[in-house]
This record gives structure tokens, sequence and C-alpha cells, in this order.
């Protein structure tokens, strides 16, 4: 049979067709141990109970109604996360690019409501990524994602990531606000330097612009704390979320100070989809198990063990590992060599991990895995190291 699917990725030879917790079966029965987690979605791993619930019983009442209408699960999400976080306000889409282009529309439309229209552009930083849109592509600028699909959308500037002096001298009469990521996931589990989110703030202060974070990777937990801002001490004006949100139903969401959501009246932004019932039930579900107490600082401490693992393999295989990277479960191992084989390798010992750029896999494991779990990847780790050739 002819494979109609748009051959816009370059899949691994392998179908799923089930999963518990950490782990998820090939359609031939094999199990795996999912340190990918989706690209940092299944937060809570695979078939979670709470969440299977939640949607089963969501989906027997209401799945659709468009926003239209009220829809209470929504309202209560938008408590939740208002309530734990620095936002006042929720908009919902359904991807971390539909919140990406959201935060993108508050920053540009707070100048217009201020009398400011000519500010519109906005500062990003080297290495970004913020979804596939053609705004957001323009935004991450990276040449590999924009080849052929030019022109490149205007209003985007971007400078070094780290670099506070350059952002400083990017600010012109133009400029409207920053988009940056607490740590770049995509580019390599790249973390800020000490201060840079802290004089970003500053910066936005001092010029009358806002400050938007790109939390979609590094939200909800997945850094070791519930945000990814927290290690900074600073809070931006607006933030983008996704990916664990719905812990796998697909759901964005853009917070907003009331400041910076000043322009966001009713008919300036829209989502058919956006946080419709069965979604908002889900995420609900999702929040309710994060928020528990000692969630976080569970997985945080798990993630500690894990990067010490990962710290002990880089010394033992100091000719194929040359950087441990990352926070919480947020992390990264620079490889020496053939990056794509060494993931090859994993997958066929047993363990799912994620690339991304400057020769780094990811590890992005369910915030639910246990000692035991970290023992286990590990292992495999160790084992695949062994067989691999640089």
């Amino acid at each position: 049979m002819t494979n109609a699917v748009m051959p816009t990725y370059a899949r691994a030879d392998v179908a799923f067709e089930r999963g518990e917790g950490p782990y998820i079966f090939d359609t031939n029965g094999r199990r795996y141990l999912d340190f990918g987690a989706g690209i940092a979605v299944n937060v809570l791993g695979h078939a979670h109970p709470t969440l299977v619930k939640a949607l089963n019983a969501a989906g027997s009442k209401l799945w659709h109604t468009s926003n239209l209408y009220r829809i209470p699960a929504q309202e209560n999400l938008a408590a939740t996360l208002t309530a734990h976080s620095f936002a006042d306000m929720a908009f919902f889409g359904n991807s971390g690019a539909e919140a990406n282009e959201g935060a993108i529309k508050v920053v540009r439309k707070y100048q217009s409501a201020n009398g400011r229209p000519e500010r519109y552009r906005i500062i990003t930083f080297e290495g970004a990524f913020h979804g596939r849109t053609l705004a957001t592509l323009a935004a991450g600028r990276q040449q590999k994602h924009l080849a052929g699909f030019g022109p490149v959308v205007d209003g985007f500037d971007q400078v070094p990531y780290g670099d506070l002096a350059a952002a400083k001298a990017a600010i012109t009469r133009e400029t409207a606000g920053f988009l940056v990521e607490p740590i770049q996931g995509e580019s390599g589990i790249r973390v800020p330097p000490p201060g840079f989110l802290k004089g970003l703030r500053a910066l936005a202060d001092e010029h009358d612009l806002l400050l938007a974070f790109d939390e979609v990777q590094t939200g909800l937990g997945r850094t070791g704390k519930l945000f990814g801002y927290e290690y900074d001490g600073v809070k931006p004006d607006v933030m983008a979320l996704a990916k664990a949100l719905g812990g796998g139903f697909p759901i964005g969401a853009v917070l907003a100070t009331m400041k910076a959501g000043v322009g966001m009246t009713a008919g300036t932004h829209g989502s058919t989809f956006g946080g419709n019932p069965l979604a908002a039930a889900v995420a609900n579900a999702v929040m309710s198990e994060i928020l528990a107490p000692g969630f976080i600082e569970r997985a945080a401490k798990v993630g500690e063990r894990l990067k010490s693992g990962l710290d002990d393999l880089m010394r033992k295989h100091g000719n194929k590992l040359t950087e441990v990277r990352g926070r919480g479960l947020m992390l990264g191992l620079k490889v020496q060599g053939d990056m794509g084989k060494l993931i090859d390798v994993l997958r066929g010992n047993g363990l799912l991990v994620v690339s991304a750029g400057d020769n780094v896999i990811r590890l992005l494991p369910p915030l639910i895995i246990d000692e035991a779990h970290v023992s286990e990847g590990l292992g495999i780790l160790d084992r695949s190291l062994r067989d691999f050739t640089p």
C-alpha cells in the first residue's frame, strides 16, 4: 500500500500501538522506555488513568461548541493557570506555534493600543525555535526551516542568545518587545547565562517593551519548576504554553498580564477549536496532577539523579560525549560523532530519545519516572555507548 502521508518527516521505521506509563509498545509487541515523551508532551506518560478518565467522561458528554459560547472547563483551566503564574488572563489555541503566534500578536497589539503602532518589531535570539507558521519561522530565523518559504515575514530582529549587550543595541524606535525561550530546546538544550533573563526584564521595563517567554517546551514542570522563568526570579508579560498542557491532547495557551493584554478585545484574535470542552477537560486533569503536592519537587529530584548519571557516563565515555546540559527532566547530551547513528542504536536497545541541534540528543522523559526508570535508561545508554562508534 502506498503511503499517502505527505513526506515532511524523516520518520523512523517503527509504529507504536499502545503505551503504559513511561513505556511504549510497537506493533510487534516490543517495549521501549520512552525518554522522548512525544517531544516533551506526554508529561504524565502514556494512558495515565486520570487523563483516560477525564477524556472518556468529557467525550461522552460534549466534544466541541466553538468559542461563540462560554466553555466552563476552559474558564476553570484559565483560572488555574493564572492562579499559579504571573498572568491575569489566558487565550487557548491548539499548538505551540499557535501560542507563539498569539504571543506575537499580544506584543504588537499592546504597543498599538497605547498609541505606538510604529512599534511592531520583536527581538528574538539565534538558535530559537518558535514554530512552523510563517511568522514563527521568521521569529526563529533558522535558514533550514525558512528555505523555500520566502519572502520572510517582516518584523523580527535577531541577536545572539545570552548576549544582553546585543539585545540592548538592537532596540530601536520600532521595537515592541522580546521573545525568548528560558532554555532553548530545539537548538540543543541551551541554558542562558546567569542574569540574561533579568537583564531582558530590565530592558523591557526601561523602554516600555513587552517580555514574552516561549515556554512551550520548558513549561509545566519540565525544568524542575512549574515554569522555567522561576529559576531567574523574573516574570514575563506574555507567555506561550503547549506540549505538556494537554498531556498528549492538542492544546496551547497564551498567558498575559492585564497590562499586556489591554488591546486583546473581542474580535482581535480567535480559534475555532481552541480550548474546546474536550481539550480543556484533559488539560484540567493534567494540571490537577502536576499541581498535586510534591509532584514537581519529586520530578526535580529524579532529574538530578538522571543528570548525575549522565555526568558519570560522560566521564566514562569521554571520547563519545562532550557535555551534559539542561535542568530538571529537560536534559541534553552533546555527542561526538554521528548523533543520528547513536539515536538508532539507542532505539535498537529499547530507549527512545529526541534529536536536537548542535549534535545534542534530548532526554525528555515523562515527569512520572522514578529511580528505577532512571537506572534502566542509564543502563541502556551505557550499553549503547559501548556499541557506538563515533
